[in-house]
This record gives C-alpha cells, structure tokens and sequence, in this order.
C-alpha cells in the first residue's frame, strides 16, 4: 500500500487538521526516506507514545527510521521548513517524559544508529553512534581491559545518546563522574540539519564550552548521532559491604560520614525496608530484610588499595551504627549484592500496577529527614512509596506505588511527587538529579527558577533553535504556565513561590 492509499483509510474520527498535515508531512518525507523508514499508521506508531513515563501519552504525525547522517541532515531540514515540531528518541527508557512524541510533530527514531565506529585503548576511547546501548561500549572495550564507568540501572538497555541528553548517572558516578565527566565529543544536526561538533578528541576545546551546553539538554538544542567518550581501565578487584541499620537516621548519617572520612567509594547506594524486600523477593541478592535500611558501599584498585578502603568504610559504618556488616567474598557475591539494587524497577513492577520514579537531589546530610518527611507524605496521600537511590551524591529516587487505571490514584501520585521535590528544594537539593525534567517536573522547575532564570534558559534554547521545534513544550515551562500552577500551589496551602529558598 502506497502513502496516499493508507492516509486515505486513516479514520474519521481524526481532526481535519490533523489529517491534512499528516498527509503532507509523510509526502514530504516520503521523498527523502526508504518506505520502511517511514511509520504514520496508528499501528505503527503506537509503539513510540511514550518512554519510561508511562502515565503520559500522546501518538505522533510520522515516525522516521533513518539510517544514515545524511537521512537525518534531510528530514530535520525537510521538517524545519515545514516548521514540524522534531523530538528525537533513543531506546525510550528514559523517566521525565523526554521522548513522549509532539501531536503535530515527527519523532525521530536513533535506533539504527548502533554501530560501535572505534574502541582506541591507546587513547582510552571508544567513537561510538548514538544509538549504542551503554552496556554494550563496555562489552566491547572488555578484551582491551577498560570499560565506559557511567552505569545507570537500564543500561543493558538504554543508549549514549540518551544518557548525553539527560546526563546520565549510575552506581558508580560518585567515583567517576556522570556522563558530562566521561564524554569528549558530541556530534549531530542543528534543527537546520547542519552538521555540528561539540568538544574534541582533545582534553579540552577551542572557543566556548558548548559540550557542557548540549549534555543534559534533553534534545532542545542539537539532534545527537554519534559521541566520543573516555574509557577507564578495569580494577584490578572490587569488593562491596553490605551495611544493616536499625534506623533510617543512622543510615543517612553514616553516609555523610564516610564522604566526611575522606573516602570516595566506587558506589554508595541505600535501599529502605519495602524496596530491599521487593527486590530481595525477585533476584533474591541475600539482603537483610530486618533492616530499616541498607547500605551498598564498594572500593575498587588494586588489591592492597581494596583492602585498606574496605577496612576504613568498615570502621566508619560501625562507628554510625550499622548492626551488620557483610563484605563480598568473592565476585559473584559482589555482583549478586548489586543486583538487587540494579533491578529495583522491575521488581517494584512485580508489587504494584504501575509506579512513578522521582528523581531529586538534596545535601548527604538531609538524606534521613526527607525519607522520614516520605514517610508522612504516604499517609497524606495514601500510597505507598518505595526508595532507592545513589546516597553519596544525595541523588533520590522515591517510587510512587500506583494504579493508571485509577485517575484519583494519578492524581494523588503527581500530588506525592511534586510534594517530594519541592520538599527536596527546601532541604537546599534540586528538582532533578539525572533522570531530566521532560513533562513531568516542568511545573516543578517554577518551584525551583525564578521568572528571570527560566528566560535566559530559554534564550540559550532560542540561541539553538529559534522556531522552537526540538522536543518543544518540555524542560523549560512558560512563564504563563508558572503562573497558574503558582496560584493552584497557594490554593492548596502551600507557600508562595517567592518564599522558597533559592539556591
């Protein structure tokens, strides 16, 4: 079936509107793409509504599928002159609603883009396109002895290029740093389709540091197709403690005191009570289900430098009030203590219809009182809330139990969550950490940035795109919208705005 015939069966019930764009937004593409490369049918498109943010939806005009820079150079021309909003996908794991597709808009598919382009072990780097999943670029540079140190939970699923647009994390980040740390070089597309290199091969670049502009940008300002990044070599050994506390106030405690002590652990990750035995129930890691809170602390070098990290920690956590401590024994048992906390989402899946995944930062030493101010929030609004999160750099991620099928349910779960993160910026934290802001924190970011500061990040947006195309309406809300979510937030006797503390 050809593209007019299948537009001509698309259903009645579609706007008009709607309709007549479709139809000539696939013409115009059509031109330039492969028929397989081109997806408008409600079937087909259906797949792409969302990301990891399932509570929000919408369907797209067009998915494209290219496979080749040069594809992408002529559809985001094509769609700049058609003035067709553009948001680009990855693997859609993502949390905030970053890929969730524009109605009148094409999503722009990187799937294709999966080709590892060089692993150099002399220069510790690895070019790869954008659509290499994270995991994959350390598989790859394994028989040269290194790996790519930034390790969020999806990453057997989730793509570099997706990790640069959100400035991705992981367990280990508070060694080795989030992504901004251990990437060198961006390329892609403005929304012009031009070509365009942010940082270099180099240490450092010539001219302004745009690199840092574009990692964390969440698709607004540049269209991501392939990306240099460090390689570091593997330790010679890692071993990790798991720590047991009685009290969700000395766990928190303990962590500001091992930062406190000098050390920097290869990961420093908490769990609370409900998300140890969830996870325990699923992969069955050996955590201690009595606790009130965990604690996952690991040390990676040499063996020497192993030995005399993990006796340190140990004194530190025992001086804070751990009632148990287990040291891995050997990697298997390492690798299973972190396996729990690597599929703490899909095991709260297993307990709950759906869930929200928070994502905020606070200073170490507040760690104990927002989980305790969690735990006042479950009864005003009547859900549970699980948490794990990467506690040495105080970055949260609450999980909100919930029920789609249940609007009061989502209702109530976007209560709990903009609860949390306004809490967060009252204990001196952030609205997000790195899973981005996307749809589901824009009304947070009025909490956080004054009217001011959300002009001059729109500016720089504007610098970038000047129509607005890439992923519009997410990141950066209106100042109309800050409006009148501030005056619901007084309705709701909560404090102004202008009364929270800025940072």
């Amino acid at each position: 079936m050809n593209a007019p015939e299948a537009l001509s069966q698309l259903t009645a019930a579609a706007a008009p509107e709607r309709r007549a764009r479709q139809a000539e937004v696939v013409a115009a593409l059509g031109a330039l793409l492969p028929t397989h490369a081109l997806l408008w049918q409600r079937e087909d498109v259906v797949p792409y509504e969302c990301d990891g943010l399932t509570a929000y939806r919408e369907q797209p005009l067009v998915v494209v599928l290219p496979e080749t820079e040069a594809q992408v150079a002529a559809v985001l021309r094509e769609c700049h002159r058609l003035r067709v909003p553009v948001v680009a996908r990855g693997a859609g794991t993502g949390l905030s609603g970053g890929a969730m597709p524009h109605a009148m808009g094409v999503t722009l598919s990187l799937a294709k883009f999966n080709r590892i382009v060089e692993v150099n072990p002399t220069a510790r780097t690895a070019t790869v396109q954008c659509g290499v999943r994270n995991l994959a670029i350390s598989e790859a540079a394994a028989r040269h002895g290194l790996y790519y140190a930034p390790d969020p939970s999806s990453q057997i699923a989730c793509t570099i290029g997706g990790n640069v647009a959100e400035n991705s994390g992981g367990v280990h980040c508070l060694k080795y740093g989030l992504t901004l740390h251990n990437v060198l070089r961006v390329r892609g597309f403005t929304v012009e389709g031009e070509a365009v290199e942010f940082g270099s091969l180099a240490l450092d670049a010539p001219g302004l540091d745009l690199l840092s502009v574009v990692v964390g940008s969440e698709g607004m300002l540049a269209v991501t197709t392939e990306v240099t990044v460090k390689l570091v070599p593997k330790p010679q050994v890692a071993r990790c403690i798991m720590a047991s506390f009685d009290d969700l106030r000395r766990a928190g405690d303990a962590v500001a005191a091992v930062i406190a002590a000098g050390i920097i652990p290869a990961g420093l990750e908490m769990m609370d009570k409900p998300m140890t035995a969830a996870v325990e129930d699923f992969v069955h890691a050996g955590y201690d289900l009595t606790a009130e809170a965990i604690l996952l602390c690991e040390s990676d070098g040499t063996p020497e430098e192993v030995e005399e990290e993990i006796g340190r920690m140990s004194e530190v956590l025992r001086a804070s009030g751990a009632t148990t401590l287990t040291v891995s024994a050997d990697e298997a048992q390492r690798l299973r203590f972190w396996s729990g906390r690597k599929n703490a989402f899909p095991a709260s899946g297993r307990i709950s219809p759906d869930y929200m995944c928070m994502d905020s930062t606070i200073p170490r030493k507040r760690l104990a009182d927002i989980l305790l101010a969690i735990a006042e929030m479950e009864k005003t609004y009547g859900l549970r809330c699980a948490n794990v999160f990467h506690a040495g750099d105080g970055n949260l991620h609450p999980l909100i139990l919930y029920d789609a099928n249940d609007p009061d349910q989502l209702r109530r779960c976007e209560l709990f969550g903009a609860d949390i993160l306004e809490t967060s910026v009252r204990m001196g934290g952030s609205v997000t950490g790195e899973h981005g802001v996307g749809v589901e924190k824009l009304n947070s970011m009025c909490v956080q940035f004054s009217p001011a500061e959300l002009e001059r990040m729109m500016a720089v947006k504007h610098a970038f795109d000047p129509h607005a195309l890439l992923n519009p309406g997410k990141v950066i809300p209106t100042l109309n919208r800050c409006a009148e979510y501030g005056k619901m937030h007084v309705k709701r006797g909560l404090l102004p705005f202008s009364d929270l503390p800025r940072f």
